[in-house]
């Protein structure tokens, strides 16, 4: 019998293929076994034994992973070698050992529980991630120890499959073969996983988080799988698969189409042009950037420098860093946020304590004025690369005009450091606020007064705004950046910003979504910033709408009283203009009731 299962897309494109269950899980540990108290260091050396040989395994599956996709793809297996030269996950284990006299297998076991014990007080993906890396390492140093052989992952026939697991690791997706698995359908994981990372970096289609999918499936069943919408069906029908083909011929048409605008002006039907940048996490995604047809960088995220790492990053190496994207847009904007450290990111030269609410707690612009060595080398790094572009600074998080006066006064006193030493420096700076707290933009028209830009972050501010956390599965209903109220906020930040004459930008996943685009552009924000495979479709929206017609639907959107309403407003006037089933995400499947 036909089963239809709707997850998370994580790699586009569609399939059709029968499926490979793979069941690649932490082994079993047996329980009950200790150590005499003779052998205690015998077994501390088996244990530290198997980790140098994960990480050297490790090691080997980067150094594949450099030559097939990449430096940049290759560097997602630095945390989990960190987690191996981790003191805190290593001696624990070792004290388990030598003083509980427990197996090396129990001991290590007992101290992974306690890191998902400590990490697992919120379900944001950030730290489902870092869990899966964190499996990763478990599974590998336990198979050593338990002398397990890796899975198979080699091909038993010339046919084409979709592989079926409850969740896939990076170092096992890296392995895998893309002429033979031609899709990846799991029960967990999340679209910013590193796992998922590679999938799109292999071209392989993947939906992920799909429940209990793997229970229900039998090798060899019959699967279409959709990586755009996020859709798998088990044992199709005829209907079904002609169905997904026809759409699969549509969706590959429609992409040729979008190739074509990636150089053409980003100006709607009635002449407002809209600024389409992209939001980079390393500096080498500017490149790919480019080529897609942005503008400049709306958000380039800095904490690729710090977290994992054990000592801050030094002002040489984060000049490398930011020159590099300011090089690739030469006279084109790049807006460079400050570290966004706290809640989930957790760098350990910051020896940060746990907080019951991380992500009300210690972060963002927070930790900078409190940190201010740490900040004063990212602004001097910052001030130096402006000569060679338009480099913007951004801070998150920002709640109160003190919080930009304080930046600006290190700004300041950091410019007068470098002229003394005489590097040259800009006659003046931009400096912008990030807006993702219903306190920021209901203090817009104050803000304004103080700052350059705004930014609106729609992630945070819907998320802080509705009390629901983004990341938590069982309320993902109530995560809605159509909520009236955030609407409502979202347009009173756009009107505030263009009556203080500073550009509006907005950076989140709403802008990259093409029912939020349209509401943007109908709000009159001066840019939207997207990743950068979002360029095209985004600028096929802009390309197709008039300004008059998207702000009269905001404007009705504005008295609307539900998130369906809203969308419901939105949907109907923008599919006067486009073919919603072509757009990406599940949403575009069908309008709401």
């Amino acid at each position: 019998m036909t089963l239809v299962r709707d997850g998370i897309p994580a790699a586009p494109g569609i399939v059709i293929a029968p499926a490979r269950v793979l069941r690649w899980e932490v082994p079993r540990v047996p329980h009950g076994v200790t150590v005499a108290p003779g052998d205690v260091e015998a077994e501390i050396a088996r244990f530290l034994d198997a980790c140098e040989w994960a990480k050297e395994r490790i090691r080997e599956l980067q150094a594949r992973t450099v030559e097939r996709m990449g430096e940049v793809e290759a560097q997602i297996f630095e945390p989990q070698v960190l987690m191996l030269e981790d003191a805190d996950l290593i001696q624990g284990t070792i004290g388990y050992i030598r003083e509980s006299h427990l197996s090396a297998e129990r001991a290590f076991e007992w101290r992974v529980l306690e890191w998902e014990s400590a990490m697992s007080h919120t379900s944001h993906p950030m730290v489902l991630d870092r869990l899966n890396d964190l499996a990763d390492v478990q599974t590998r140093v336990l198979r050593r120890l338990l002398d397990l052989p890796d899975p198979d992952l080699t091909a038993r026939s010339d046919q084409k499959v979709v592989l079926v697991a409850r969740e896939l690791t990076p170092s096992l997706t890296v392995q895998l073969d893309p002429r033979q698995v031609v899709g990846i359908a799991t029960d967990l994981g999340t679209r910013t996983s590193h796992s998922s990372i590679l999938a799109r970096s292999m071209d392989i289609p993947c939906v992920v988080s799909l429940g209990d999918f793997s229970e229900h499936v039998r090798e060899g069943d019959e699967l279409v799988l959709d990586g755009r919408s996020g859709r798998v069906i088990v044992l199709p029908t005829e209907e079904d698969k002609e169905t997904y083909r026809e759409r699969d011929f549509q969706i590959r048409e429609w992409e040729q189409e979008l190739v074509l605008l990636a150089h053409l002006e980003p100006v709607t039907r009635d002449g407002l042009r809209v600024e389409l940048r992209s939001n980079i996490d390393l500096p080498g995604e500017a490149v790919s950037a480019k080529a897609h047809g942005a503008d400049g960088i709306g958000l380039y995220r800095t904490e690729f420098l710090v977290v994992g790492r054990g000592t801050a990053p030094g002002e040489e190496e984060q000049y490398r860093a930011y020159r590099q994207v300011a090089d690739a847009f030469p006279g084109q904007p790049v807006v460079i946020r400050t570290f966004d450290l706290g809640g989930d990111k957790f760098p350990a030269f910051l020896h940060m304590q746990p907080e019951e609410n991380p992500f009300l707690g210690w972060r963002a612009i927070r930790v900078c004025l409190d940190e201010p060595a740490i900040f004063r080398t990212q602004l001097r790094a910052l001030l130096r690369t402006m000569p060679h572009g338009d480099v913007r600074i951004m801070i998150p998080l920002v709640n109160e005009v003190a919080e930009v006066l304080a930046t600006r006064k290190l700004i300041e006193s950091c410019i007068e450091e470098l002229a003394a030493e005489g590097i040259p420096m800009p006659r003046k700076y931009v400096l912008g606020a990030m807006v993702e707290t219903p306190a920021a933009a209901l203090s817009s028209p104050e803000l304004a007064r103080y700052v350059d830009f705004f930014s609106i972050g729609t992630n945070d501010l819907t998320q802080y705004t509705l009390a629901v956390d983004r990341g938590n599965s069982r309320l993902a209903r109530l995560y809605n950046p159509f909520h009236p109220a955030v609407v409502r906020l979202l347009a009173m930040t756009a009107d505030a910003g263009r009556a203080a004459g500073i550009e509006v930008t907005v950076c989140g996943e709403l802008a990259g979504n093409p029912l939020g685009a349209f509401m943007l552009i109908g709000m009159q924000v001066s840019s939207l910033s997207v990743g950068p495979s979002a360029l095209a479709e985004i600028k096929k929206v802009i390309r197709s709408v008039s300004h008059a017609d998207a702000a009269l639907a905001v404007a009705e959107a504005l008295k609307a009283e539900t998130p369906d309403q809203v969308m419901r407003i939105l949907s109907g006037h923008l599919g006067q203009v486009l073919d919603l089933g072509k757009l990406t995400g599940s949403w575009s499947l069908s309008e709401p009731a």
